[in-house]
């Protein structure tokens, strides 16, 4: 299976140029699965304390318009998330879109942070601890939406399900990247996927530098096969599936609970 992962500055939706770009190497690189970042069809919305409905609003409706243009991109699965309005209440929903079937939503982030330029809490409202897995062509796909990697637990349960891939959409910024790859390389490793992270780089409008780095690291060591970067914005590998089936019966996955 050939695995795309990206970085996207947050405003890459004001004109055609990053979407051409994208749908340019997926093709060029016969890709089959992509992962997009956190929320991506709109500027961070949580960048401010101050909530706004009408703004998470448009933000939805963004994302509904480029969802439509999912069949642009030559690929059969694309993994994201996007902010919804489910029952009254604003969440941030962990989606696969599959070529011929479409959308299909799949978990809501759970653990939200609260701070300086991530306001996440006081903007939407957490989903149910549900960390199921969700199977596409063969591949059996978990969700750990940015902060929800720091949360090993879920990778663990993960692993019991017999995962084969970890998406981690993400916004996170430049100052802590290199934390969050080692979060990324221990989530690889407690699960037994592959992980596939994909971020938004540069500036946003209140200061913050997202960081990029949008990783794919296997399952049985942790080790780092690629990384992107702002001059590389887009990273295609083959991956083995069989390698993360492999990585259930070693160390330190086989030690019982």
């Amino acid at each position: 299976m050939k695995v795309t992962v990206c970085e996207l500055p947050t405003d890459w939706t004001d004109s055609e140029k990053e979407w051409e770009l994208l749908v340019n190497h997926v093709g060029r690189e016969r890709s089959d699965l992509v992962v997009l970042p956190e929320m991506c069809f709109y500027p961070w919305v949580p960048r401010t304390r101050h909530v706004d409905p009408e703004q998470w609003q448009s933000a939805v409706e963004s994302h509904d318009r480029w969802i439509k243009r999912f069949f642009e991109i030559p690929a059969p699965i694309l993994i994201g998330s996007r902010p919804v309005v489910h029952k009254g209440l604003r969440q941030n929903e962990g989606f696969v879109w599959e070529k011929g079937s479409g959308y299909k939503p799949v978990h809501v982030k759970h653990f939200l942070p609260n701070e300086e330029g991530f306001w996440e809490a006081a903007w939407y409202q957490r989903g149910p601890r549900d960390f199921s897995l969700v199977s596409v062509k063969g591949a059996r796909i978990g969700f750990l939406i940015c902060t929800e990697l720091w949360f090993n637990a879920h990778a663990r349960e993960y692993m019991k399900q017999g995962i084969h891939l970890l998406a981690c959409p993400r916004a996170t910024p430049m100052a802590s990247v290199d934390r969050w790859v080692a979060g990324g390389r221990t989530a690889a490793v407690v699960s037994g996927a592959f992980c596939l992270s994909s971020n938004f780089n540069g500036p946003n409008v209140e200061g913050i530098d997202f960081g990029g780095k949008g990783w794919i690291i296997e399952p049985e060591g942790g080790d780092v096969l690629g990384v992107t970067s702002q001059e590389k914005p887009f990273l295609t590998l083959e991956i083995d599936l069989q390698r993360a089936e492999s990585a259930k019966t070693t160390y330190p996955r086989y030690v019982p609970d």
